[in-house]
């Protein structure tokens, strides 16, 4: 790369973010300006802040790669995220949780939650899930950021990581939701611009979508032995029903990220940025093309980069990445893109990984500030006053986290942890969120034991039951003698698979076996919805 056009490109793109990063900084004057954009941001800028803040280098880089490897059944990912992810979220979950952000004066996610069951134990039991968690995705953002830098420049991985975090962590300590947002859309923009140029490449590269496709078709027979036997049929068919890739793609992959993304704290605290619903019905569309042109652009490229490396160096995208999935993207935007692009592309990733680890960050230290430390309290005139810094406290401490597990995970790793996060906060959060919005009858109780069943039997599945993990922690093996309490496929089933339904049971049960504790606070949180 011509280093000249590099660091030009580079100081210009973090120059007009710096900029917006002060704007928001300068239109920060309390609390809800920080944490909320003062409630009044526009329609664009929230769905562009919303999609860049959920689709990320994890999207671009882990899942991209792990699509090179299991095939374009990751596309059902792509459905999942659009009509679950933004449809049913903005439609059925947005509008009613802006009314009672709205009516709770909430600002967080933990804080909707707490204040609509009159419960400052939940807002800080939340708060401290995801003070705890969140930092295993924010890594997984980081590394897929740090890869590109490493594999495009050349930049030892400790150092990209180490650079990338200090560019994000700049803008979000000062500049609060506003800084965020605005910096947000920019990226977002940037994202679709440079992967709608990466499709147009790839299809024109290898012939066109129908040689492309059929080409793809007929690598099957180049699956590596390890693939075919857990199910792999193929980079264009979907795994054998009930094998253990199987499992993996639909029930990891597909549901748990396609529906935890309901319950994701960053993405909840966007609800309550605009001023009415109508802001919302605009955001849908834009909202919907931005992750049809991201994510499943992505996936695509990533499965056809098989067929590149295939005509081109006679070997398949996970040979040519030495075995770590994340390192197919880098790659083949190192081997396949004009040199021009890999400057785009640059810019791509740099958006991605900054849109969304300002606002993990952004929400690491709220749960920090608003949730742990007030708590509910904010009556208290000290408590009030030392928020922000509390606040900002928390977002340095998630960043350090942050990095330390960015250099500690292994490879192959960014899809992985982000669905496991997003498993655990759908696990977690889903079931009670869903009946604060939409039961009169949920109780505090009810709640409290929704979240807590939901985490616990998470953390059951993962020490026991779930392969990948069971391994890696070996309770199961020192406890049983065994791996895994279940055989066979079922150790790739996902826990949410089982915690999710556990959630549900245990809030609405206890729900009505007990009484609703403050039906004026029920009435108050509702008016309107």
């Amino acid at each position: 790369m011509n280093l000249y056009w590099l660091v030009v490109i580079v100081v210009v793109y973090l120059s007009v973010i710096g900029y917006l990063g002060y704007r928001g900084f300068s239109q920060t004057k309390n609390s809800a300006d920080y944490m909320l954009g003062g409630r009044n941001i526009h329609p664009y800028i929230m769905a562009m802040s919303y999609g860049a803040t959920f689709i990320s280098t994890s999207a671009i880089i882990g899942f991209g790669g792990t699509a090179a490897q299991f095939g374009m059944s990751l596309l059902w990912l792509t459905v999942f995220n659009i009509f679950f992810g933004i449809f049913i979220a903005f439609v059925f979950f947005g509008k009613r949780t802006r009314r009672m952000g709205l009516n709770l004066d909430a600002h967080t996610f933990p804080e909707l939650i707490g204040r609509r069951v009159g419960s400052p134990f939940i807002q800080r039991f939340m708060g401290l899930i995801i003070f705890v968690i969140m930092p295993l995705y924010a890594a997984a953002v980081l590394i897929g950021a740090s890869r590109i830098i490493e594999g495009l420049l050349g930049v030892p991985y400790i150092y990209s990581v180490v650079i990338f975090s200090i560019l994000v962590a700049a803008y979000v300590i000062l500049g609060g939701l506003k800084g965020v947002m605005y910096t947000d859309a920019l990226q977002g923009s940037i994202m679709v611009f440079g992967m709608l140029v990466l499709l147009f490449f790839i299809y024109t590269n290898l012939g066109g979508l129908v040689s492309a496709h059929t080409a793809l078709t007929n690598l099957a027979d180049l699956v590596p032995e390890g693939l075919k036997a857990i199910g792999h049929q193929g980079w264009t068919a979907s795994p054998g029903l009930g094998t253990p890739l199987w499992w993996i793609v639909y029930s990891s992959l597909v549901l748990g990220v396609g529906i935890g993304v309901l319950a994701q704290p960053q993405l909840v605290v966007r609800y309550m940025t605009v001023r009415s619903n109508r802001e919302l019905n605009r955001a849908v569309l834009i909202g919907s093309v931005f992750i049809l042109l991201t994510v499943g652009t992505a996936f695509i490229v990533g499965s056809l980069s098989n067929v590149y490396f295939q005509r081109e160096l006679g070997e398949i995208a996970i040979v040519v990445a030495e075995g770590n999935s994340d390192k197919v993207m880098p790659a083949f935007i190192r081997e396949a893109m004009p040199m021009w692009f890999g400057y785009l592309f640059m810019l791509v990733i740099l958006s991605a990984g900054m849109s969304t680890l300002s606002s993990q960050f952004h929400t690491i230290g709220t749960s920090v500030g608003r949730d742990l430390y007030a708590g509910g309290e904010l009556t208290k005139d000290h408590k009030r006053r030392r928020e922000l810094l509390i606040t900002r406290i928390g977002i340095a401490a998630g960043i350090l986290f942050t990095v330390f597990l960015s250099l500690r995970m292994g490879a192959g790793v960014i899809a992985r942890a982000t669905a496991i996060f997003f498993g655990v906060m759908a696990s977690s959060f889903l079931a009670p969120y869903f009946a604060s919005l939409y039961w009169k009858r949920l109780t505090r109780k009810g709640a409290i034991a929704g979240i807590v069943s939901g985490i616990a039997t998470a953390a059951f599945a993962f020490l026991f039951l779930h392969g990948s993990e069971a391994r890696v922690f070996g309770v199961a093996a020192k406890l049983f003698g065994r791996e895994t309490l279940l055989g066979g496929s079922w150790s790739f089933v996902d826990p949410l698979v089982f915690a999710l339904p556990v959630s549900v049971v245990f809030t609405i049960v206890i729900s009505l076996v007990t009484s609703v504790e403050d039906k004026e606070l029920v009435t108050k949180s509702m008016k309107g919805m």
